[in-house]
């Protein structure tokens, strides 16, 4: 064996031994590990990264790969299955609005990124609708859009920023990020409903987990800078705290899954196995 293949195997098998340590806790004790590792997570990331805007790019940026995995198994599997078409049309729906109010309230770098993951993701949706529609798992992708969207839109109408913008374009900006917190939800629902979670839809959901981590991490490190023109642009009221909320509720709902995938490549395997309780 190459010394290589020595430090590799070395490797795998303290990773491989942590979370079999990992799986032996209780879980208040996973709790308390998960919050402990999350704190420790952001402090690394305070102190490492200066500019702490750059989180909010980086979490764009592990979207736009997310999807092109998507792309990228559609074009060379010419298959759909594994993934939820209602996850791409509430992702379809939230980036078309978020790029909307970009256009109409601020225009940046986060602009062509929300464009480029839109075009993706447009194209997905296309593919699983016509070219590629015999090997769509209708039956199981059964969240509907409208009952998660729905919800989502009447909370922004009644729950939205105090900006000086009009009312339709500050409803719009508080809808997608509503409906960004549970656009996983169906995707979620159809790999539950699967057990096991094809390789490229499992490394699309990983990087939307660690896009929602840099997010939450952008949002939490901006309101510890005491960002004064971030205050101004959320406003006052409650929008602030949904805004942040939204954040923790979309890591938190896919902390579980990126447990399991990090747990199934670490005993080799590459397979994610979902059980029952993750959604």
């Amino acid at each position: 064996m190459f010394p290589d293949d020595e430090k590799s195997k070395t490797s795998k098998d303290s990773l491989v031994a942590v979370v079999r340590w990992l799986k032996s806790r209780s879980p208040r004790e996973k709790t308390i590990l998960s919050v402990a590792t999350g704190i420790l997570a952001l402090f690394i990331l305070w102190i490492v990264i200066e500019d702490h805007d750059f989180l909010f790019v980086l979490a764009e940026t592990c979207h736009f790969v997310g999807i092109a995995l998507l792309v990228y198994k559609l074009f060379i599997n010419k298959t759909c299955v594994g993934i939820s078409l209602r996850s791409q049309e509430l992702t379809f729906l939230f980036l078309a609005a978020r790029l909307y109010c970009s256009f109409m309230m601020e225009y940046d770098i986060h602009t062509v990124l929300d464009a480029l993951t839109l075009v993706a993701t447009g194209w997905v949706m296309y593919t699983m609708m016509f070219q590629l529609k015999h090997t769509y798992q209708v039956e199981l992708d059964t969240l509907m859009t409208a009952y998660v969207a729905g919800p989502a839109v009447l909370l922004a109408i009644i729950i939205h920023p105090s900006t000086t913008h009009i009312w339709i374009h500050k409803v719009l900006w508080a809808s997608c990020v509503y409906i960004e917190a549970v656009s996983v939800l169906p995707q979620l629902r159809l790999m539950q409903k699967n057990k096991v979670v094809e390789r490229f839809t499992g490394h699309y959901v990983f990087c939307l987990g660690l896009s929602r981590f840099f997010s939450c991490a952008h949002w939490i490190l901006q309101i510890m800078d005491g960002n004064s023109l971030l205050m101004h642009i959320w406003g006052y009221g409650p929008w602030p705290l949904l805004v942040l909320l939204s954040e923790v509720v979309q890591t938190f709902i896919l902390a579980d899954f990126c447990y399991y995938y990090v747990k199934s490549y670490a005993q080799g395997s590459g397979v994610v196995r979902l059980p029952e309780n993750v959604v």
